[in-house]
């Protein structure tokens, strides 16, 4: 696999995220917002940070990237797209997900490791994992709280659309175990077609066991699994 990873002012977690691809055996380059060619590549990743250092709000300039452009043509051809913390953030303001992220309830920056459950196997990211099986991944934010409007949010259930859920150790949802008061506990979100997943956890700060956990790898064989095939889905 021959993964972009999107480098915009700010970006923190784009060499992480590199490192992390190869761990899993695919291929990754860093490309830098104004200068990217999106053609020949088989997936585009969206890293975490503060790009242009959050100004008005997370991801909102960002999103007027030249590249943003490329990004929507990339996902509307099927190509894969995984977007982590800012790059969630950044899916939503590009329209290419529903919702927004919003001020954690908590109302501050909050950086510990939580619980996700897997609620989908059938997609390019996740199709490695196990059905509801419990990981453990580093969140990093202060808007990571998924909301959305109560139309979407039925939607974005009925359709199957949510990746991960926080719950706790014993694989159940509680707002004791929900760190930033996300809307139904939604970590991760795909879109309707599938090749399109942001999330708020960190998969790319648990892919060695140096790190305490190796429980994002998953994510990133699924992802190189996918693109080997070609598949979409």
């Amino acid at each position: 696999m021959r993964a972009a990873v999107v480098t915009f002012p700010g970006s923190n977690c784009d060499v992480d995220l590199a490192e992390a691809v190869a761990a899993a055996g695919g291929n990754a380059e860093l490309v830098w917002h104004r200068n990217a060619d999106l053609d020949g590549f088989d997936a585009v990743l969206l890293p975490g940070g503060f790009s242009y250092g959050d100004h008005l709000r997370p991801a909102a300039i960002a999103r007027l990237s030249p590249v943003m452009r490329d990004v929507r043509s990339f996902a509307a051809g099927g190509g894969l797209v995984l977007g982590i913390c800012n790059g969630f953030q950044l899916l939503c303001e590009a329209g290419l997900l529903p919702g927004a992220l919003v001020v954690n309830t908590s109302l501050r920056f909050q950086s510990e490791t939580v619980s996700v459950r897997v609620e989908r196997t059938d997609t390019p990211f996740t199709k490695r994992l196990e059905p509801g099986a419990v990981l453990d991944m580093p969140i990093a934010h202060a808007e990571g709280r998924y909301y959305a409007e109560a139309a979407t949010l039925e939607r974005v259930t009925d359709e199957g659309l949510i990746a991960f859920r926080y719950v706790n150790r014993s694989g159940e949802t509680h707002p004791s175990a929900n760190p930033n008061g996300s809307a139904h506990s939604i970590a991760g979100l795909v879109n309707a077609r599938g090749n399109v997943l942001g999330m708020m956890p960190h998969p790319e700060r648990a892919v060695d066991i140096l790190m305490g956990s190796t429980d994002g790898l998953g994510i990133f064989e699924s992802l190189t699994a996918s693109a080997a095939v070609g598949a979409a889905s």
